[in-house]
């Protein structure tokens, strides 16, 4: 349960240290702009970007009329929500020559960090790395982008979450 501090309340100091962490492990100096989904990996984006001195966007899950000259969509599967959505990302922001960060606060199957992923691939982006606070390992999602070459770091991996408790990977 981490909407204490993560994802509802946010311990602020919390995020930044996990910023710090992130950049021990990324090349931070290559991006140009940290990108999330809306809307619970705002606030650790946020401070992730203020860290690195870039630009943060994320990913709206509406279409909204300030959106001008056209977006890139990519249609996800929410596990969240059970549903699908499609994360939209204005031409505007999102160009060929920047070099983007990925960071979100949770991942499960992976599908919304496979959305952003293919936003980034739209605008003709460099994908510079992915980072995630927390992983529920027994789903999935992270090994996938593990397995793609791409720098990719979770903080914290669930490898089993149940009436007995959880159990976390031992970090490498």
């Amino acid at each position: 349960k981490v909407d204490g501090f993560l994802n509802h309340r946010v311990d602020t100091k919390l995020l930044e240290a996990l910023a710090d962490e992130f950049a021990k492990y990324f090349d931070i100096s290559k991006i140009t702009m940290v990108l999330t989904a809306e809307a619970s990996g705002i606030a650790l984006a946020t401070i992730c970007a203020q860290k690195y001195g870039v630009p943060m966007l994320f990913a709206k899950k509406a279409k909204s009329d300030n959106i001008e000259g056209g977006s890139y969509q990519s249609e996800v599967f929410s596990y969240t929500y059970k549903k699908k959505v499609t994360l939209i990302v204005s031409h505007e922001w999102l160009h060929a020559d920047d070099h983007v960060l990925i960071i979100d606060d949770f991942m499960a199957k992976g599908y919304a960090m496979q959305g952003l992923i293919d936003l980034v691939n739209a605008a003709g982006a460099t994908l510079e790395g992915i980072g995630v606070a927390v992983e529920k390992g027994f789903q999935g999602g992270g090994d996938k982008f593990r397995a793609s070459g791409v720098p990719y770091k979770a903080l914290a991996v669930i490898e089993q979450a149940d009436e007995n408790g959880i159990l976390f990977r031992e970090d490498d």
